[in-house]
């Protein structure tokens, strides 16, 4: 069954044993999570959630529960990539049982035992059950199925796996009801009016006729602006919601790259010096490969068009060994173990792509003619690889033309059949006609089913423990006696090192900047550092990191001088809509009229259409203080000017269409409670979770 599924296949007694642990360690969170008496675990503290300490142990034994669901899912244990989501699983879990979960209890909501029992084989059915036991031929659920099923799962140990699955299925129904219970009924307390429901049909319907002068903000040079601080003040009082904020680190930190030496190459090179004459002696070439390469694919079948760059053609000889080859970051041996023909043929070519103008008969004739004008040169001695670079088309034309080898079915046919039809190298006598034009065409190896048989030994150039160690000690001497922001900086410049910045790190983050996963670098940050305390050194894979502190933001609201450089822009306008709104005060006249006294940048633009519902003006954009302007005025009258995100505009309404009333408003009043509740259950969990107070401090650990 879909439902339950199976891991028999996969599993052990040891996975019984596994995930009875973990359900037991889950069912133990109790006596960990401050409920109990018998243990206080205060100290440990991963955080608190309304008003609730949690403990690193309830913490810890939620995320077992969780590693076990993980497994009846996946059948495999969660991996280290899998552990961040597992740990988020886990909190938002705490934060359901000790910030909503309260919540539905204080509002008297219950899911009774006769309801569980309801959902699982009565008239309201869960919808995972429903799903599970739906016959997939007929598309029907079958109740007397679940019936059967419960029946199996009763008469099994309580430690089987599938009664495990069950018991952890049926643990969740409950709780899932009950939220869905709460969420409806705060979700049913909403109430759409008929007067909403008018409104909002008057907001789509109602249609003005409006004429508007509009100057944009770059009328005004952004240089000839003076803003003062009372304006950021302002600016920032008024708006101070936007820079609510949880607490936030400022780091910046060096890198010192830990890559092989010289001698780290030297070394993997003379080693493989040492296997190319245990490779000529070898009988058996893929089983020497396979035991004795770092790579892949020791043993593979080649054909031209597929071979190593590295390999010529005059290395191809049955028995041949070579290198050592530096390859990228790996050195490598090749032995050639067999020479074969195949079934598939290869060729190399290269080609002067002449294409049409147009599809008609004297674009193709006039390319045509282009086509062996240009081949007549060549002929005549002329350089191909030339004629290509001036003439050609298409990608190739840089190259020379030259496509490399290619295999049967790689190029459309006419192409292919010219060039497997060639007996030999050398410039076809007449150009090629395919779907994408003329060709003049030059192969470079005739036709081959030649194949080979490589047996390969990869040896990638790693660091050593020297060259790691070295890496290490260097980063170590540049962290020693550096006491503040400052030293750090001129330390970093004397030693040659880039320093890099990374600000508004998170307690939650992983990645800082350029270093990809950080986590251990957000957690001393968080947990030990403080403003100019230089870090310890960090080995993050490839590279060594020293970090410093150079600022925070504690939970709250962003100062001003934080965003002062953000909120530029935006002040500034608000200082140009004074000097444009004070200069259009100043003027009379018809709408025209002032927009010539204001000068080229004001213009007078009209629109027939306007709705209260689109809140924005053509080419002026997003305006909806201007649109609520022009409704707000009666036919023949102009509003004051309007200053908006992108510039002042002042309105004149011509005429405005008010919608005639009509007998039934359903449709707009089912419209505005749907978009309500679509955003309540959100809405619902988000404003519960602002309240509690969440305080999230699993960087100490995590």
């Amino acid at each position: 069954m879909a439902f339950i599924g199976t891991l028999r296949s996969k599993m052990g007694t040891w996975v019984v044993v596994f995930v009875f642990v973990a359900i037991a360690a889950f069912i133990l969170g109790d006596i960990f999570s401050g409920k109990s008496n018998i243990l206080n675990w205060g100290r440990n503290s991963v955080g608190e959630i309304g008003g609730k300490e949690i403990s690193y142990e309830e913490y810890q034994a939620v995320i077992r529960e969780r590693e076990a669901n993980w497994f009846l899912n996946t059948g495999r244990e969660p991996g280290e990539r899998d552990m961040p989501s597992i740990r988020q699983q886990a909190w938002d879990l705490l934060i359901a049982r000790h910030a909503i979960q309260p919540q539905i209890e204080d509002a008297g909501v219950e899911v009774t035992e006769d309801e569980v029992w309801d959902m699982v084989q009565g008239k309201n059915v869960d919808q995972g059950v429903r799903q599970a036991f739906t016959n997939q031929q007929t598309g029907q659920f079958e109740p007397d199925k679940v019936v059967a099923y419960l029946k199996q799962i009763q008469s099994m140990p309580e430690t089987s796996e599938p009664r495990i699955r069950w018991e952890l299925f049926q643990r969740d129904l409950k709780p899932g009801r009950e939220r869905i219970k709460y969420e409806n009924l705060l979700i049913k307390s909403s109430y759409v009016t008929k007067a909403e429901a008018e409104r909002e049909y008057h907001l789509a319907t109602d249609v003005a006729e409006v004429k508007y002068l509009y100057v944009p903000y770059y009328a005004i040079s952004d240089s000839s602006v003076q803003i003062t601080d009372a304006d950021y003040e302002a600016y920032y009082n008024k708006n101070k919601e936007k820079f609510k904020t949880d607490a936030t680190r400022d780091i910046k930190y060096i890198s010192i790259p830990v890559i092989p030496s010289a001698d780290d190459s030297a070394a993997v090179n003379d080693d493989l010096k040492r296997a190319v004459e245990e490779f000529k002696s070898s009988s058996e070439d893929s089983v020497y490969a396979s035991n004795n390469t770092d790579g892949q694919t020791p043993f593979m079948k080649y054909t031209p068009a597929s071979l190593p760059s590295f390999i010529s053609e005059g290395d191809l000889v049955a028995g041949n060994v070579i290198g050592p080859v530096l390859d990228g970051e790996t050195y490598k041996v090749v032995k050639v173990s067999k020479v074969f023909n195949d079934t598939i043929y290869s060729a190399r070519a290269k080609h002067i792509l002449i294409k049409w103008t147009d599809a008609s008969d004297a674009a193709k004739a006039e390319a045509k003619e282009k086509a062996r004008n240009i081949l007549k040169d060549i002929k005549g001695g002329a350089s191909f690889e030339a004629k290509a670079r001036e003439f050609g088309t298409d990608g190739t034309a840089s190259r020379g033309g030259d496509l490399g080898w290619f295999s049967s079915g790689q190029m459309v046919k006419p192409f292919q059949d010219a060039v497997f039809g060639a007996s030999k190298p050398g410039v076809l006598n007449d150009v090629v006609e395919t779907e994408f034009g003329y060709h003049i065409i030059e192969v470079s190896n005739a036709k081959t089913n030649q194949a080979y048989n490589l047996a390969i030994v990869e040896r990638q150039i790693v660091p050593s423990d020297a060259t790691t160690n070295e890496a290490f000690r260097k980063a170590e001497n540049f962290a020693t006696g550096i006491s503040d922001v400052k030293e750090f900086e001129q330390k970093a410049q004397q030693s040659g090192l880039t320093i890099q910045e990374a600000q508004n790190v998170g307690a939650g983050d992983r990645r800082i900047g350029t270093l990809g996963e950080a986590r251990q670098i957000v957690m001393w940050l968080f947990r030990d550092a403080s403003t100019g305390k230089i870090s310890q050194v960090y080995d993050l894979q490839d590279q060594n990191v020293v970090a410093i502190m150079t600022g925070e933001v504690k939970k709250g609201y962003k100062p001003l001088a934080l965003v002062k450089e953000e909120i530029t822009p935006a002040v500034r306008n608000e200082v140009k809509s004074r000097t444009i709104i004070e200069k259009l005060n100043g003027l009379k006249g018809t709408l025209e009229e002032v927009a010539t006294g204001f000068g080229g940048d004001a213009n007078v633009y009209t629109s027939s259409d306007l709705r209260l519902s689109s809140n924005s003006l053509p080419t002026v954009g997003f305006d909806p203080q201007a649109v609520g302007a022009a409704f707000s005025l009666e036919n023949g009258k102009r509003s004051k000017p309007v200053a908006g995100d992108n510039g002042v505009v002042i309105v004149e309404l011509q005429s405005k269409t008010i919608a005639p009333a009509i007998a039934d408003y359903s449709n707009y009043k089912t419209q505005l409670e749907q978009n309500s509740q679509n955003r309540s259950s959100f809405s619902i969990a988000e404003a519960i979770k602002e309240k509690s107070e969440i305080e999230d401090k699993r960087y100490k650990f995590f």
